[in-house]
């Protein structure tokens, strides 16, 4: 059971700042995401070995109270019989409370035993959800880390990574419309200095023929 605890100790202890680090990471949330749900799956294992630690320890213990309570009622017997003088019942009590209490001490070595087990899984337990917790908040920073990542390179792209392109384009663009306004005002000039010409020179011809009168 220890070095099964040892080594998902160790893999929650893992330390998380190369992962939140490397540049060359193209899923970060993600890898840590799947980190924590085997983190996730390894804290309750370990609460199930708590459980059933816990349940061990009653039993050691019940065990023990039950075996000791027996060593304890012989030895009184015993007691009783060898006050009135009766061997046989005496050799029997006697022989009863030497295998009660030999059971009651091994059972007492082993409830011990198991309390301080209990004592360390618990600490333990403590520790991979302490670290747990620490987990998650630092998912929470990376998740912010990749958020402001994200927005910069969208403002970057706008910006072209330059604050004299957007201007630049925009002077382009003032260009290309005078260019565009120059071009249409030729055009519609172009179109009607036939006309144009047509009526003035019926207005000469007008006046020239007035003048002749």
């Amino acid at each position: 059971m220890a070095n099964v605890f040892t080594r998902m100790t160790e893999s929650i202890s893992a330390d998380l700042h190369d992962l939140m680090d490397q540049k060359e990471q193209k899923n970060p949330i993600g890898a840590l995401n799947h980190y924590l749900r085997q983190s996730e799956q390894e804290k309750e294992k370990v609460r199930k070995l708590v459980e059933r630690q816990y349940r061990l320890r009653d039993e050691f213990t019940r065990e023990y109270h039950i075996a000791q309570d027996l060593a304890d009622k012989r030895q009184q017997q015993a007691s009783i019989a060898e006050r009135a003088d009766e061997e046989e019942m005496l050799a029997f009590a006697s022989k009863e409370h030497e295998e009660y209490q030999a059971r009651a001490n091994k059972l007492k070595v082993s409830r011990d035993e198991s309390v301080a087990q209990l004592e360390m899984l618990e600490q333990k337990y403590e520790e991979m959800k302490y670290k747990l917790k620490d987990m998650h908040l630092r998912r929470m920073e990376l998740m912010g880390r990749e958020n402001v990542a994200h927005a910069n390179h969208q403002i970057n792209r706008v910006v072209e990574h330059s604050p004299s392109k957007p201007i630049a384009r925009f002077e382009e663009m003032e260009r290309y419309i005078e260019d565009l306004e120059f071009k249409v005002n030729s055009s519609y000039y172009r179109n009607t200095f036939d006309s144009k010409i047509e009526k003035l020179e019926r207005k000469l011809n007008s006046n020239e023929s007035a003048e002749t009168k």
